[in-house]
């Protein structure tokens, strides 16, 4: 039988756990009894707590008063502060109604609104919801620190948080009176730190490689001019420090950390990395990869290359969901451009006309605007790739007239340069302006890996198959997991079918038809290779597949689809695609 009942919740959890569980288990588990014996059951029950169970690390309490349960806090805080071998909590509080178990156990947003509570707080901190501090300001003597509405994983509303502080404390009067030189606001954009990687080897030979490995990645992402990146000199303060990954967050002002490691075996060397959101210790990424230390600077860029490209792709997915759950009464320029780069990746008709009203709303709050400015055009290549556009000639001049804005301002940001670029090539048909874009975007940041497939695609229509080949070799091996694989294999299937191997272009075709099932692009693909090689049976099927994708795709449109530079390519092109009986 379950019944229901208001409650204060605290949740409470060792800080540092798993570093100290990876240093001495059995010490740990023995400390962690001795807090539970010394300190948290003498003080529930001077403050008529119930603790529902325990967790390894952590104490779930109930208590029928939310002011015993922020004394209980603040005096297991105390005790903790007094004795410096003890361990440190954090601690969270919410008032909620909750569900309660014939065994006594408890759920409901009441316990999940604390439990998230304290994976926010500091190491010795107490963060309680709104609810808790509407009833206990002025009946406890504490300091309380607003720190305003914070959107916490898997709660849809914003949560308002206020911390607190023992009154006269040194953290009380740092939160009465905040330092200046420490802006509590995050960055407007994607913020990150790469932590000094960890030497595992026993090797101290090894430190350097660790270090040159974070300076490297360092670099590389501040070539990204969409990012924050804390420089080297201040995330090498934590080198050789336990550090909490939220507290890093905290006091480098960054959203994202990223972490790792290096492990030296005999001839043989491995290396680790995670990317952790640093506000609600959330992994988002995490990878190995092993070498040979013969060419130990070789591996070295091969793990910064695949470290950028894999972050930076899951940082701008992140930043993606982020805005996803801002209400919309929030929205700013950059939220506007999160919003239509979602809509875009959708890939349908709808979607692009919304993303691109995103995109001009953006524009209208920061005309100045350049990642929405380079959006846009990428926006107007899809429509034309997939027939879309209510009015070509209109979009083709605004696809010209956005593209030349990039020019103007937006020339060191390779991102925009990779989008307005190869929009300048595909709709507007400015060959060689394409290509001055896309060089400078490679040359801005090689380890990017549009910039390397809007160039390959470019060369490809150009009919320049060997170096169009390379650069989507290059462009898959930066992205290996990218949502748009498809799009570069089969960008790759045209750099082979423009060289004349329409078996290998066959081959690319037939992966990026499994791997984007309704992508027009491959299909079509599939069906000009097979008609040309003379296997009519498999070009029909995958021109019937064309035409349940889109009904409107005949000959008579093709060059609206395809735009091959060379003739006897689109004239080889249009062939395979009669063999396969689309129709006319």
């Amino acid at each position: 039988m379950t019944t229901r009942r208001l409650a204060a919740i605290l949740a409470a959890d060792v800080a540092g756990f798993s570093a100290l569980m990876e240093r001495d288990e059995e010490a740990t588990f023995a400390r962690i009894g001795t807090l539970r014996r010394e300190v948290i059951e003498p003080r529930l029950s001077e403050h008529q707590g119930r603790l529902i169970k325990t967790t390894g690390d952590g104490f779930l309490i109930e208590f029928a008063s939310p002011i015993a349960a922020l004394r209980c806090a603040l005096a297991i805080q105390a005790d903790l502060t007094n004795n410096p071998d003890a361990l440190r909590l954090r601690i969270g509080l919410n008032l909620g109604d909750v569900i309660i178990e014939e065994g006594g156990d408890v759920y409901g947003e009441g316990v999940n609104v604390a439990a998230r509570l304290e994976g926010l707080a500091e190491p010795g901190g107490i963060l309680i919801s709104d609810k808790i501090h509407r009833e206990v300001e002025g009946k406890v003597e504490a300091v309380f620190e607003n720190r305003g509405e914070q959107q916490v994983k898997n709660i849809s509303r914003p949560i308002h948080i206020y911390a607190v502080h023992v009154a006269g404390s040194q953290s009380a009067t740092a939160a009465a009176f905040p330092d200046p030189a420490k802006p509590l606001a995050l960055p407007d954009k994607p913020s990150i730190a790469v932590l000094p990687f960890q030497n595992m080897s026993g090797d101290p030979e090894q430190e350097y490689f660790a270090d040159g490995m974070v300076e490297d990645i360092t670099t590389a992402l501040s070539r990204f001019k969409s990012l924050f990146v804390i420089a080297r000199n201040s995330s090498f303060t934590y080198k050789g420090k336990a550090v909490d990954i939220k507290q890093v967050g905290r006091e480098l002002g960054v959203r994202y950390v990223l972490e790792g490691s290096v492990r030296k075996s005999g001839a043989r060397v491995r290396i680790t990395g995670q990317l952790i959101e640093a506000t609600t210790g959330a992994h988002l990424w995490a990878d190995r990869f092993d070498g040979s230390l013969e060419d130990v600077f070789d591996l070295q860029d091969q793990v910064a290359n695949s470290v950028v490209s894999s972050v930076s792709l899951k940082l701008e997915q992140a930043e993606i969901e982020r805005a996803k759950r801002k209400p919309t009464e929030s929205l700013d320029a950059y939220d506007y451009y999160l919003r239509g780069s979602a809509d875009l990746e959708r890939g349908g008709r709808p979607e692009s006309d919304l993303a691109l009203k995103l995109f001009g709303a953006a524009m209208d709050l920061d005309p100045n605007f350049v990642p929405a400015i380079g959006q846009a055009p990428r926006c107007y290549t899809l429509r034309r790739t997939n027939n879309w556009a209510d009015d070509p000639r209109r979009e083709t001049a605004e696809t010209a007239r956005l593209a030349h804005r990039i020019r103007e301002i937006g020339w060191n940001d390779a991102v925009a340069l990779s989008r307005a670029g190869f929009a300048l090539g595909r709709v507007v048909l400015e060959w060689e302006e394409a290509r001055t874009f896309l060089d400078r975007a490679v040359m801005l940041n090689p380890h990017l890996s549009v910039a390397w497939q809007f160039s390959g695609l470019l060369k490809a229509y150009a009919g320049e198959s060997q170096s169009a080949v390379e650069c989507l070799e290059r462009a898959m091996r930066l992205s290996p997991l990218d949502p748009g694989l498809c799009g570069m294999q089969t960008a790759t299937a045209l750099a082979y079918f423009v060289g004349g191997d329409y078996a290998a272009s066959l081959a690319w075709a037939d992966k990026a038809s499994h791997e984007g099932p309704t992508f027009l692009a491959a299909h079509r693909m599939v069906a000009v290779n097979s008609g040309l090689l003379g296997r009519i049976d498999e070009a029909r099927k995958a021109a019937s597949r064309m035409l349940k994708i889109d009904p409107q795709s005949r000959m008579s449109n093709l060059e609206s689809h395809i735009p091959l530079k060379r003739p006897e390519d689109f004239a080889k092109y249009a062939e395979g695609l009669r063999l396969a009986g689309l129709p006319e």
